[in-house]
């Protein structure tokens, strides 16, 4: 990036690794001697990532588009494994709920697991009980679902981890009885 002393108006050329994420800079003029301070304006990322879904984000009927298939109701929770949704951060903090059965839909009013988020959709997202993780799946909803702060339509969940509906922020625990 190029800048221009304040003062005597020389030119300087400024490595990105000086700038790096920074929205403003400071240096000071070889010739005059004074500190200057530049804006900075970042260019938007305009990296484009597509990939194919995971095979499991892609099987069955589709709802509304997505691709994403609807819920099997026969089938059964593995035999040995147990699970629940805590609600670490949103409007319904401390809530926990214990998985009895092999998908459950998240959401709104009417959802197996019913949020009082404004911001979530009726039939927001699924959660699919495995054998050794539970898959986690977006069910077209508006406001969308993230995992690792990163919109997602499909992710595998092992023990703890953690995705965000609305302002809710939702962990799953995931085990095998003893």
């Amino acid at each position: 990036m190029k800048a221009k002393c304040g003062n005597c108006g020389a030119e300087y050329v400024l490595k990105d690794a000086e700038i790096a994420q920074h929205t403003k800079v400071q240096f000071r003029c070889t010739k005059c001697g004074k500190t200057s301070i530049v804006n900075v304006k970042l260019k938007p990322d305009a990296t484009i990532v597509m990939s194919p879904l995971p095979s499991f984000a892609r099987t069955g009927a589709d709802f509304g588009g997505s691709g994403i298939g609807m819920p099997d109701a026969e089938l059964a929770m593995p035999e040995g494994v147990t699970a629940s949704v805590s609600v670490i951060d949103g409007p319904d903090k401390g809530l926990v709920r214990k998985i009895e059965k092999a998908t459950v839909i998240l959401g709104r009013q009417g959802a197996d697991v019913s949020l009082n988020d404004p911001e979530v959709s009726r039939s927001h997202c699924l959660l699919e009980v495995k054998e050794t993780y539970v898959n986690l799946k977006d069910m077209d909803s508006t406001n969308g679902t993230f995992f690792d702060d990163e919109r997602v339509r499909a992710a595998m969940l092992q023990d703890g981890g953690e995705f965000r509906i609305g302002s809710s922020v939702i962990r799953v625990n995931f085990g095998r009885k003893a």
